[in-house]
């Protein structure tokens, strides 16, 4: 089996750190294949918009597809690219945000021969909306590379921020700056923010005009994630809405590996999850209040979380189980396509 990957995100610069190029390296690892970014801008002197993505990389897309099997597609919503139109081997589209609730436009969906979606939420709301080609595949992590290091509360409580900021607008989509404000206000909040080679200078101006360095440690570099993860009592990860993120974000699977608990926004459809096994706290809203409330919450349960933390993140989330999913779609695609 022989797959073309795409990413519709621009290169990223540290591609280890970013949670779907990880996925695709295990993907290729075990199915083979190439990647191709098709998003121009990161040449381009002029911005270009989505409906031109791919289109640079087409000579290069008609070389390739002679030699592929099929085509996998990650985005984080249902966008009708242009350029899946005149791919001629079958494509699996994979919608790696969540689906909100206002039914997007779906008829170029229904085109495509396969896609998958890693919650149910998005999986039944899809189904409900009448889309009969979509898969669900939870997201998985290797979990043999984490370990547990127990971190009781000591009257601080050390969270871990790893869904940097892609843009400027997203420190208050991703609740960066309710983060920063609840901490100044409570000097019992500590914070270890993973970096991602974007927007250093924005956060560091952050963190001085709130007069944080003490308090906030900003890790721009690959780390071994698992040594990061025994320094913290738990994982945070928010978002104002479901698209501006994964489903099911890597840093809290990884969490979950940790035996950390984590404190995830209503939005991200992961949060049902976590209300059902009780292995964090949902936030409802991206607020310092709301924020606080569930710190709280987080802290007047955290034995019980931590043990439900331990038992759910290497059972229910295991890398091969991903893969293993995967491989049922693209048997599903080529067979229907024979």
């Amino acid at each position: 089996m022989n797959i073309l990957y795409y990413l519709t995100i621009l290169p990223p610069k540290m591609p280890r750190a970013e949670a779907l190029s990880q996925e695709i390296a295990a993907l290729r690892r075990r199915f083979g294949g190439e990647i191709i970014y098709l998003n121009p801008n990161i040449a381009s002197p002029i911005h270009l918009p989505r409906l031109l993505f791919g289109f640079h990389k087409w000579s290069e897309i008609r070389r390739r597809e002679a030699e592929v099997d099929l085509h996998h597609v990650y985005n984080p919503d249902p966008f009708p690219f242009p350029i899946l139109r005149f791919m001629q081997k079958p494509v699996v589209y994979s919608l790696s945000s969540g689906i909100g609730q206002k039914r997007p436009n779906l008829r170029f969906l229904t085109k495509i021969t396969a896609v998958t979606v890693p919650d149910k939420r998005s999986f039944e709301r899809l189904r409900g909306w009448g889309l009969n080609n979509v898969h669900l595949v939870r997201a998985g992590v290797e979990s043999g590379r984490f370990s547990h290091t127990p971190q009781p509360l000591n009257g601080k409580f050390r969270l871990l921020v790893a869904s940097a900021p892609w843009t400027k607008a997203q420190f208050q989509s991703k609740g960066v700056d309710a983060l920063l404000t609840l901490a100044a206000q409570r000097d019992d909040i500590e914070l270890v923010c993973l970096w991602r080679g974007e927007l250093l200078e924005e956060m560091q101006q952050r963190i001085a005009t709130h007069n944080l360095a003490d308090r906030v440690q900003v890790v721009d570099k690959l780390v071994d994630v698992n040594e990061v993860l025994g320094t913290v009592q738990a994982t945070i990860n928010l978002a104002a809405n479901a698209a501006i993120i994964k489903a099911y974000p890597h840093s809290l699977l990884d969490s979950l590996a940790a035996g950390k608990p984590v404190l995830v926004s209503r939005a991200i459809p992961m949060a049902d999850y976590v209300a059902q096994t009780g292995c964090g706290v949902v936030v409802e809203a991206v607020t310092p209040e709301a924020i606080g409330q569930a710190v709280d919450e987080l802290a007047a349960n955290y034995k019980e979380m931590v043990e439900t933390a331990v038992r759910a993140g290497r059972r229910d989330f295991s890398l091969e189980s991903m893969i293993d999913s995967y491989r049922q779609v693209y048997q599903a695609v080529l067979a229907e396509a024979a």
